[in-house]
């Protein structure tokens, strides 16, 4: 029988009105039964909304996460609730499954901001310095690269090679970030995060001034006069074990603004003030997309083997570092 907005789960309450559930409703037990009918998982990023992120998905994290439990998982169709390249992660540790985005739409400035031809550009400039490759980037990019790396693990990637000198691409403010926590000298690109690059510091400061004792916590991917403002920087994942170990009565994520509403949730005691940027690239994915790439088996990722091999093996790089 169909279940009623009452039937929300509590912990949703704070989230999701009571009139959107009952619209999310339906959507949610066919997406249920497309799982089981099709051998499926739904691996869904932190910035997705709360009624993906709660109901439907199966695996849940940063990218970090996702791509060590999509090498791990049995299912035959895998669909990524995320932006393109992580699906393209997902598809060059899956080669045989069938890898699913619900919407081609869904891209990524930093990843749309450097190519395969511009690292090999890089190496021809600086022969024999190893290439540190942010996860946010295309198949054809990690073909080229040594090694990928998260913002959850860039600094021990890059420590983990050894050397006084490293290509670290795209992002030039995680890089830089980065930069301060080695001693490893860094040679950086110039790639940003749309939604990370819009915050200021000034914001950061009236969050300050407006909310009696806020706890900032920022992404590596903001600009340095913004971390500089933060109490903590880290990771999607770094920050919800930050509130989790921490507890703190009030706090503030500065990132993409459906992780707060993902993270409350979990920790109903903590106060979130929400700062809205939001990833219009995220956004493209929803429930109805997820339901039909589920029916439609819809749209299939593909990687190029020659070009696939090359780039998984940057990435299971990454996953060894660690282990």
């Amino acid at each position: 029988m169909t279940q009623t907005a009452s039937s929300m789960p509590a912990a949703l309450e704070t989230v999701i009105p009571p009139a959107e559930w009952s619209v999310h409703q339906p959507v949610i037990e066919r997406i249920a039964r497309l799982k089981r009918e099709r051998d499926a998982i739904v691996l869904a990023h932190n910035y997705m909304t709360p009624e993906i992120y709660h109901s439907v998905a199966d695996i849940t994290g940063d990218s970090l996460a996702l791509a060590r439990l999509a090498a791990e998982t049995d299912a035959s169709v895998i669909v990524m609730a995320g932006v393109h390249f992580m699906a393209e992660t997902a598809k060059l540790l899956n080669p045989d499954k069938t890898v699913l985005i619900p919407d081609l739409r869904a891209g990524c400035s930093l990843a749309s901001s450097i190519t395969g031809a511009d690292v090999r550009l890089l190496r021809q400039r600086y022969p024999g310095v190893p290439v540190v490759t942010y996860v946010n980037t295309s198949a054809d990019v990690k073909a080229e690269s040594d090694v990928c790396c998260t913002s959850a693990n860039a600094v021990e990637i890059v420590e983990s090679l050894g050397v006084d000198r490293v290509l670290f691409l795209p992002d030039e403010f995680l890089g830089r970030w980065v930069a301060t926590q080695t001693d490893v000298d860094l040679i950086l690109w110039h790639g940003h995060c749309e939604v990370h690059e819009r915050f200021t510091a000034e914001e950061l400061r009236e969050y300050r001034n407006s909310w009696s004792g806020v706890e900032i916590l920022a992404h590596p991917e903001c600009p340095p006069d913004v971390l500089a403002e933060a109490d903590f920087v880290g990771s999607t994942s770094g920050m919800i074990r930050h509130v989790g170990e921490s507890r703190p009565s009030r706090v503030v994520m500065i990132t993409e603004c459906s992780m707060s509403d993902n993270v409350a949730v979990e920790y109903p005691d903590v106060e979130f003030v929400r700062p809205c940027n939001l990833c219009p690239h995220m956004k493209r994915i929803t429930l109805n997309g997820i339901a039909d790439a589920l029916e439609h088996l819809q749209h299939r990722v593909e990687v190029e083997p020659a070009l696939a091999g090359r780039a998984r093996r940057a990435v299971e790089r990454m996953l060894a570092v660690g282990r």
